[in-house]
């Protein structure tokens, strides 16, 4: 396990208890001890965790994982997922992807489809962004149409969020906006933990037609702060195989097209 991959795992730890010590993470991941006080001490200098004696505890950050720290966890099912949510796209159509790892997958898959990167008139995919990293796996991929919306750049998702993007937002119209979210729940809506993500997710629902969420299992029925747009505005919501009959029920009941990929 290399040192990103354990800083995954550690910091997944701490979110899921709270406190973790040495010796427990060194156990669970078969390292050594002065190994976990080193990636413990790395953490702890870039304000990702707070360092105890004897081991660590969560910051509050640890609920809202950087990015490159997420891209682990459920990864085969925001794959299958990102696959299900490309196929819902028609050549020539103009898409709006927000950032976040499960939205991460559905680029690559619509950039491997070679009916969305044809050079024929008319028929050229657009996909309008706001995440920096998803900008960039298009446009190293595929001979797509990528307009990045403006903004201050988040470090932990790449987003950029703030009133710049949002004037580029204002003036354009999507076809199809395929959002990844932090929670979605039958009653509450779509959810992000930060306001700025959330405001320019909510214009990309505004700007749209059809309004797609991809979310996996984990996230059903979840909280987070910031409300991205009520559940009545999401046409098809694309999770996981691993989703509660029960609560996918509560969303076809709320009036939403559930695919489980």
């Amino acid at each position: 396990m290399d040192r990103y991959a354990r800083w995954n795992a550690l910091l997944e730890m701490l979110t899921d208890n709270g406190r973790v010590s040495v010796e427990e993470a060194a156990d669970r991941l078969e390292v050594s001890q002065a190994t976990i006080r080193r990636d413990f001490d790395q953490l702890a200098q870039q304000q990702m965790i707070t360092r105890t004696r004897g081991g660590a505890v969560a910051n509050g950050v640890s609920y809202d994982l950087p990015l490159r720290y997420k891209t682990a966890k459920h990864s085969a099912e925001k794959q299958r997922i990102g696959t299900a949510a490309a196929a819902l796209v028609s050549p020539g159509t103009v898409v709006g992807l927000n950032g976040g790892t499960t939205s991460t997958e559905v680029a690559r898959a619509l950039a491997v489809r070679p009916d969305l990167n044809t050079s024929a008139e008319g028929a050229q995919l657009t996909v309008v962004t706001n995440a920096l990293n998803i900008a960039n796996e298009l446009l190293v991929r595929s001979r797509m149409k990528v307009v990045v919306a403006g903004g201050v750049v988040r470090p932990k998702s790449f987003e950029l969020v703030g009133p710049l993007g949002g004037a580029l937002l204002r003036e354009v119209t999507l076809d199809i906006a395929l959002l990844g979210v932090d929670a979605i729940d039958p009653q509450l809506g779509a959810a992000a933990h930060h306001e700025g993500e959330a405001a320019m997710n909510s214009l990309m629902v505004a700007r749209a037609k059809r309004v797609v969420v991809i979310a996996d299992s984990s996230k059903l029925g979840g909280h987070a702060f910031a409300r991205i747009c009520p559940v009545d505005r999401v046409e098809t919501l694309v999770t996981d195989s691993g989703a509660s009959p029960t609560v996918v029920q509560a969303f076809r009941d709320a009036g939403v097209h559930v695919i489980c990929a």
